[in-house]
Order: structure tokens, then C-alpha cells, then sequence
């Protein structure tokens, strides 16, 4: 089966593929939004603003990476550990009652556990909020792999968080398929050797050509690969 690049992913998606890697925020679960206003917040504590470039200067980094860049660029007196634990304390209890999946992505994952397709996560954000979103939604059994990026050597566009997730589901790149709603993530994925599905995001509509361009498959929602 050929594929457009960027096109609508096919229903055979699945040819070839062993394990599906996703990431979190604005990948599988619908939760973008609300780090713009845990930003507003949490600045706001301190007196500052949010900056318009701060989403796309910060895309991509890992949960600590971001820390000490928020450090450095709005010269916090709190150490990289406490504005982590900040941000965790704010968002864990949205994690629990408001952040939806993304449309179709509980159906979709129930379909590749039937076809025995390995699952694995591999997110920017923490492992406390990670967890605490696929507890909140049932998923527990799903995931053979739940990976962070203050794991690895480097956040996205570094391939080094879904290298070592395949690694750790044991498949090799080229069986993997990832889903990632942001440009550093596809191109992380793309990276690592393997295919990049690019997931439609409220946060990203101005860059859906690049995604398209950049990624194999494009898609709405996941029940466009549950038919």
C-alpha cells in the first residue's frame, strides 16, 4: 500500500506496523489549551506576562528542559525541582477531570490491542501527569511503555525518546508508527526512523501544511483509522 505524503492515513494503516508510540499533550489527549493558561497563571505569580513566542520557543522540550528555560529566560528564584512540582500540583487535577481524549483515540486503541499491536507513549510532559492521564481514562492495560523526555538524553526534535521507546517495546523504528500533533515531535519521530502520523490540534491549525508536508499520514481524529 502507497500513501500521498501527508495524505489521510489509509485503513490499513496497521500493514507493517507492530507498535504505535503517541504522544500526550494535543496527540492523545486534548490538553494544549489548558498549558496556556496554567502559563498565564503561574507567570502571573511572579508579575510577568506570557510572551508570544514562548509556546513555539519551549516546543518539543522535556518537562525539565522547559523548567530551566523558564528559569533562565524569567530569572525565577525557585529551583528546576520546585517549579516542576508547581506545575504538577496545577495540572494534575485537570489531567483528572478535564482534559478529554482526543475524538476516537479509546476506540483506536482498543483496535490495536486486538491486532496485538504493541502501545507506547513517549511525551514532553512529566511522569506524574502522563500517569495520571491514562489512569483517568481507563488506559492502564494499554500501554506496555509510558516514556518521558527528562528520560532521555534530549527532548524533541531529538529521536532520542522514541528510539528508546521502540527499544523498550522491543520492535524495531521501521515497525513503529507515531502520532504526534506538533512539528518538533513529527520530525523527532521521522528522526527515529519511523512513519509519523500528524494529529489535528485546535493549537497547531496554522501549521497544518508543514505537518502535512513533514509527516506520512494526516489525520482529523482517530476514528478515521477505525473503519
Amino acid at each position: 500500500m502507497t500513501y500521498r505524503k501527508g495524505d489521510r492515513i489509509d485503513v490499513a494503516w496497521w500493514q507493517g506496523t507492530e507498535a504505535v508510540i503517541f504522544d500526550l499533550d494535543g496527540s492523545l489527549v486534548d490538553s494544549m489549551w489548558m498549558w496556556h493558561q496554567i502559563d498565564i497563571e503561574y507567570l502571573g505569580r511572579f508579575g510577568i506576562g506570557v510572551p508570544k513566542d514562548l509556546q513555539k520557543q519551549i516546543e518539543g522540550l522535556s518537562f525539565s528542559e522547559t523548567a530551566q528555560y523558564f528559569k533562565k529566560r524569567f530569572g525565577l528564584w525557585d529551583s528546576v525541582g520546585q517549579i516542576k512540582r508547581d506545575w504538577n500540583a496545577m495540572a494534575q487535577d485537570k489531567y483528572r477531570h478535564e482534559i478529554p481524549l482526543k475524538p476516537g483515540a479509546d476506540v483506536f486503541l482498543r483496535l490495536c490491542q486486538r491486532r496485538g499491536i504493541r502501545l507506547g507513549i513517549a511525551t514532553s510532559n512529566s511522569r506524574q501527569l502522563a500517569e495520571c492521564a491514562v489512569a483517568a481514562h481507563g488506559l492502564g492495560d494499554c500501554f506496555a511503555c509510558i516514556l518521558t523526555g527528562c528520560e532521555v538524553g534530549k527532548g524533541k526534535p531529538s529521536p532520542d525518546i522514541y528510539l528508546e521507546a521502540a527499544k523498550r517495546l522491543g520492535i524495531l523504528p521501521s515497525a513503529c508508527l507515531v502520532f504526534e500533533d506538533i512539528l518538533p515531535g513529527i520530525l523527532s519521530g521521522k528522526a527515529a526512523g519511523m512513519k509519523v502520523c500528524a494529529v489535528e490540534d485546535a493549537y497547531s491549525l496554522a501549521q497544518e501544511k508543514e505537518k502535512r508536508a513533514l509527516a506520512d499520514f494526516y489525520i482529523h481524529d482517530y476514528y478515521e483509522l477505525c473503519g
